[in-house]
């Protein structure tokens, strides 16, 4: 069965400029195509709600996930894990994967990220983790008390409820830099190609950057530039002092933050120019915090080019010049091959999270020539942020467990998950503080195992 798929334009497009390899210049090495898979969270790490020394171990499901994303010769050309967070008890998620600066280079944890990068990297994708730390987003049922730049408390939001915060010491900021510098080695050790610093979305780094959550007088706060990134320049030098040259460091972060106080796009050239001096390879560029999710279409003219934030990334680029040494992603809207490809005009590769977890093999038939965009959902799932990740984390689940991931444009795969979702939610309430119940929505439906041939042709 054909499943509705998004088109750009009458005509089919071109998809050869999304094959060409991509160059890190810092770290020389090179991506085979375009494509980047953006980190997702996955939820499917150990965890355990009364040891949090036991939490955050790649399982062997979250292996079966990154080996599917890697597959392929044309497959992803650079591919990211969702949240590695640095502390057991400040996790942006539960399920989340961890590695704390007491975690040795050796046992089970380490064999587990290990095997994790072998099995991502077997077809020549490069291979990233995005190391993180939530900050005041941290929940209040992980941890009651939040480290951040100021004590500006997140009001409840998506049904969460969040730890309060306290200005971090210098002590407090020491460790995380040691957290991301010790991360970095780890992940070098076990055999990733690099890491992404998470300066988004309203995590502990983009609490320093924006003037909504700095309100120190120190050498942190918001007075400069320079001073709002100092704690990410002290992670970078950290960092490159620990890995060898060839190891990628990049940083996702925000093009633009729709609040008063955020982060603007004029400020947003001006970060990036400092990312550019500390010499990363590239920076993910997305927008928006919990307060304001900005996945949405602000004007025409961006629902046309279907990036959500592609209009503030041409204003950070153009400012960047052509001749920029750093690399420019572009995540949040992206599902036709002719808008990807127009995008390439503004940036240097396209990053695709949802797309992904509904086909891990979009790369691979985007780049064949195979289809011209990603699965369209139905309306339920492409319009409510609520439902569209719930789909995607359940979808996460199933490649997880060797099945094909469930169509979201499938009216009747729509109403049964519609039902499983509510369900899933009940439990989660009946839950409360215990934190015993933490995975995906579990799909009732027929499913069929990994690999089958009306999946795969779908």
């Amino acid at each position: 069965m054909a499943f509705p798929r998004y088109q750009f334009g009458a005509e089919p497009a071109n998809a050869g400029p999304l094959a060409q390899p991509l160059t890190f210049r810092r770290s020389g090495r090179v991506a085979k195509n375009r494509l980047y898979k953006s980190p997702m969270a996955e939820g499917l790490a150990s965890w355990s709600p009364k040891i949090p020394s036991e939490r955050g171990v790649p399982t062997e499901e979250l292996i079966e996930l990154y080996k599917r994303w890697g597959e392929g010769e044309n497959n992803w050309g650079l591919i990211a894990t969702g949240n590695v967070d640095i502390e057991f008890d400040s996790l942006a998620s539960p399920g989340d994967m961890v590695i704390t600066p007491e975690c040795p280079f050796e046992g089970e944890r380490f064999e587990q990220f290990k095997q994790l990068a072998t099995v991502t990297k077997a077809h020549g994708s490069l291979l990233v983790a995005q190391v993180s730390h939530p900050g005041r987003q941290v929940q209040a049922r992980v941890n009651s008390t939040a480290l951040s730049a100021s004590d500006v408390q997140l009001e409840p939001k998506l049904g969460m409820t969040f730890g309060k915060p306290h200005a971090a010491s210098k002590a407090e900021l020491s460790r995380v830099v040691e957290g991301f510098a010790h991360a970095a080695e780890y992940l070098h050790k076990a055999g990733f190609d690099g890491m992404e610093l998470h300066a988004a979305h309203g995590y502990l780094l983009s609490q320093f950057l924006s003037r909504t959550t700095n309100k120190r007088d120190d050498e942190y706060g918001p007075q400069t530039i320079e001073s709002r990134m100092r704690l990410i320049s002290e992670i970078t030098h950290a960092v490159k002092a620990r890995v060898p040259a060839d190891f990628i460091l990049g940083a996702k972060l925000n093009s633009v933050e729709f609040q008063d106080g955020g982060v603007t796009p004029e400020e947003a050239k001006e970060l990036c120019k400092v990312l550019e001096e500390l010499e990363l390879d590239f920076v993910e560029l997305s927008g928006g915090t919990l307060e304001d999710l900005g996945l949405e279409h602000r004007k025409e003219s961006t629902k046309k080019r279907e990036g959500f934030f592609l209009e503030w990334a041409e204003t950070i680029t153009k400012a960047l010049g052509e001749d920029r040494k750093i690399r420019t992603y572009i995540v949040g809207g992206l599902r036709s091959v002719g808008a990807m490809v127009k995008a390439l005009d503004v940036v240097d590769g396209v990053a695709l999270g949802r797309p992904a977890t509904a086909e891990p093999r979009l790369a691979h038939d985007i780049i064949k020539g195979k289809v011209q965009g990603a699965l369209r959902p139905v309306e339920m799932f492409e319009t409510n942020f609520g439902a569209g990740m719930g789909l995607a984390q359940s979808q996460i689940s199933q490649i997880s467990q060797g099945k094909e991931p469930i169509r979201g444009g499938d009216g009747q795969v729509a109403q049964t998950f519609g039902a499983d979702m509510g369900a899933w939610y009940q439990q989660l309430v009946l839950d409360g503080e215990k934190m015993e119940f933490i995975r995906a929505v579990q799909y009732s439906g027929p499913q069929v195992p990994y690999g089958t041939e009306e999946a795969v042709k779908a």
